[in-house]
């Protein structure tokens, strides 16, 4: 299973951001309280936090701790802890940092989301202002098709019109992925291999269908995702029924 950069980069910094800065802070020991290094590593901690995930702050946090120890409490150089103050101390910046790294990684995935969000809206919109003034039903089709490509990072993506021929693996409306005599994992297992149909209806009535072809081995694009491209393909269904050509359309 292969890591993101960026998590990469980040379990590295919790490893060695809380070392630099406390080894920084080194030599003002005498000068500066235990709790004002404990706020500047804790700095340090949400930084990590901020870059990676909750894991890699949870490591900088337990990192942060242990430097804390080491270099600014008695006897210095070695992680053994004698007043009970640095005792409190320590453990204190080990639950603060913590509990912030999980904070600000909360905020990271919820920031995610919401751009995400923003990014399923527009497409949806983008969709609908493109049906709503194309004069050619198979021209939204085919705007469809694309932005099912780009939404899903499929390798490839064609429409059918007609009939259904064949038992291939479906995207069903509430974004799970069916496959005949089979029940289908779609968290754990991926994607199944083959074309896989999305099917255009609108009040009902089939359309045509969506064969897309996922890259192999590539990552399943989360549940709203899936909900967007159901919507897309709904999009294109309505198109392809209008007798008239859709710009007529009031």
């Amino acid at each position: 299973m292969r890591i993101p950069l960026r998590d990469a980069v980040a379990a590295v910094a919790a490893l060695f951001a809380p070392f630099v800065v406390a080894l920084a802070l080194a030599p003002v020991r005498a000068d500066v309280s235990h709790t004002n290094v404990a706020l500047v590593l804790v700095v340090a901690v949400v930084a990590v936090s901020a870059l990676g995930n909750r894991y890699a702050g949870a490591l900088a946090a337990l990192s942060a701790a242990a430097w804390f120890d080491f270099f600014h409490t008695v006897p210095y150089e070695t992680f053994h802890i004698e007043q009970r103050a640095d005792i409190e101390t320590a453990l204190l910046l080990l639950v603060v940092g913590l509990a912030v790294s999980q904070l600000a990684a909360r905020a990271r995935l919820l920031g995610g989301v919401a751009l995400a969000d923003a990014g399923h809206l527009e497409r949806l919109h983008e969709t609908a202002r493109f049906a709503r003034f194309s004069t050619s039903p198979d021209d939204v089709a085919a705007h469809v098709r694309r932005q099912l490509v780009e939404l899903l990072g499929l390798r490839a993506c064609r429409f059918e019109r007609g009939s259904l021929l064949g038992h291939p693996a479906r995207l069903e409306q509430d974004g799970s992925v069916t496959v005949p005599d089979w029940v289908w994992d779609l968290d754990r297992q991926g994607w199944p291999e083959g074309e896989i149909e999305l099917r255009a209806t609108s009040g009902g009535h089939y359309e045509g269908r969506f064969m897309m072809t996922p890259v192999p081995g590539a990552p399943v694009p989360p549940l709203e995702a899936r909900l967007v491209a159901v919507t897309l393909a709904a999009q294109a269904a309505v198109a392809l029924e209008a007798p008239a050509p859709v710009g007529s359309r009031g």
